[in-house]
């Protein structure tokens, strides 16, 4: 792995250590470009991790100091993500798919980081899940599913349909899994571009299903099923 180091970084805050790590694409031209980016102190941005397309890893910020990725949101409750968490980004400029070299590093550097700093397979979210006002990626193109078959990440199981669609119940269940607090149909819209990206219309049977089988087997108090 190659290192160039950003200058956009300091210290946790609050002797916060990582707890997740949040998944971004650059929505940017090229890795080069990126780079630049990341590593341009006027834009104060930056990630522990860049991924280029070909599946070159390249660190940016060590993972024990704050880079400067999530910005404004929440995740199971808690703020300043950037303390809270390690950023990676992927070469990519949002509506393309990943490369199978970028997935495949993207696997090996997420199973070290968190046997490293032992973190659940719960813990890697979407920049768009813990801000879903603001950001949609890693968007629908990217496979989520992959890295939860390789317990890297998490997908719903649900046995059966689902009820009937509530949002009073559909809410409840995404605020125990960890979203923040949003307008419905804006959290509504952020659990699919991660766990339904084909799904469309008003809320369904199988966002229900797929909502309360998540709050079930991984809520934020740590209380699942199984616990």
């Amino acid at each position: 792995m190659t290192g160039a180091l950003s200058p956009n970084h300091g210290p946790r805050r609050d002797g916060l250590r990582p707890t997740l790590v949040v998944i971004h694409y650059t929505a940017m031209p090229s890795a080069a470009a990126a780079r630049d980016r990341l590593c341009d102190p006027a834009a104060e941005v930056s990630a522990h991790y860049l991924l280029s397309e070909t599946g070159e890893a390249l660190a940016l910020v060590p993972e024990a100091l704050r880079a400067w990725h999530a910005g404004a949101g929440e995740w199971a409750g808690q703020g300043d993500v950037n303390s809270r968490s390690i950023g990676i980004e992927l070469a990519n400029p949002g509506n393309q798919p990943f490369a199978s070299a970028q997935m495949r590093a993207l696997e090996g550097l997420l199973a070290g980081i968190l046997a490293r700093w032992a973190i659940p397979p719960q813990g890697v979210i979407a920049h768009s899940d813990m801000a879903p006002t603001r950001k949609a990626d890693p968007g629908p193109r990217f496979d989520w599913r992959r890295l939860a078959l390789a317990g890297l990440a998490v997908w719903p199981a649900p046995q059966g349909p689902g009820p009937a669609p509530d949002w009073a119940i559909f809410l409840a269940a995404l605020a125990r899994f960890g979203y923040p607090a949003a307008p419905p149909e804006t959290l509504l819209q952020a659990f699919r571009l991660r766990f339904r990206p084909w799904g469309q219309g008003a809320l369904a049977p199988a966002d229900m299903a797929a909502a309360l089988d998540l709050a079930s087997r991984f809520p934020v108090d740590g209380a699942g099923a199984g616990a």
